[in-house]
């Protein structure tokens, strides 16, 4: 479980410090390219989750997000003998959830800013660090619940 906890503690940091720097160098709605064509800076906030559903329940979010922590507690001991692309998943996954926690309990709502230009991409919501780690983290942990063989050594053994 230390990883969770260090990759948690990490992503927090990371997404709370970007999020902080857009706040203070960008104008609500302002945005500011960054790589022309491909990446821009757009400062927005989300009144929902990722990618806008879900606008306008606050409450639900907040909660739904109390619950996965409570069964990630409650299940620790179980989580803690789980192989180490379990650990890297759950740690991306709630540093994230956490990241936008801690936006939506300060703010109502989260900070947005990265913005993708390029096609096919070029209509995507704007984002931030802490929906990256939520997307990449329960990728893992999908990969791993769909397809346990491609974490699991030959002679029995976890990778």
């Amino acid at each position: 479980m230390r990883l969770v906890y260090i990759l948690l503690i990490l992503v927090v940091m990371m997404d709370q410090a970007t999020k902080l720097a857009v706040e203070r160098l960008l104008i609500l709605n302002q945005k500011t390219t960054v790589i022309p064509g491909y990446l821009s800076l757009t400062y927005v906030l989300n009144p929902g989750a990722a990618f806008g559903i879900l606008q306008g329940h606050t409450t639900l979010i907040l909660l739904m997000a109390l619950v996965l922590f409570y069964l990630v507690y409650v299940f620790r001991r179980v989580i803690s003998v789980q192989p180490a692309v379990l650990h890297w998943g759950l740690g991306l996954a709630l540093g994230g959830a956490v990241g936008n926690f801690v936006d939506r309990v300060r703010l109502g709502k989260v900070v947005d800013f990265l913005a993708l230009e390029f096609w096919p991409l070029h209509n995507w919501p704007v984002f931030n660090l802490a929906d990256s780690a939520i997307v990449a983290g329960t990728t893992l942990l999908i990969l791993y619940l769909l397809k346990p063989s491609l974490f699991i050594k030959e002679k029995g053994g976890i990778r």
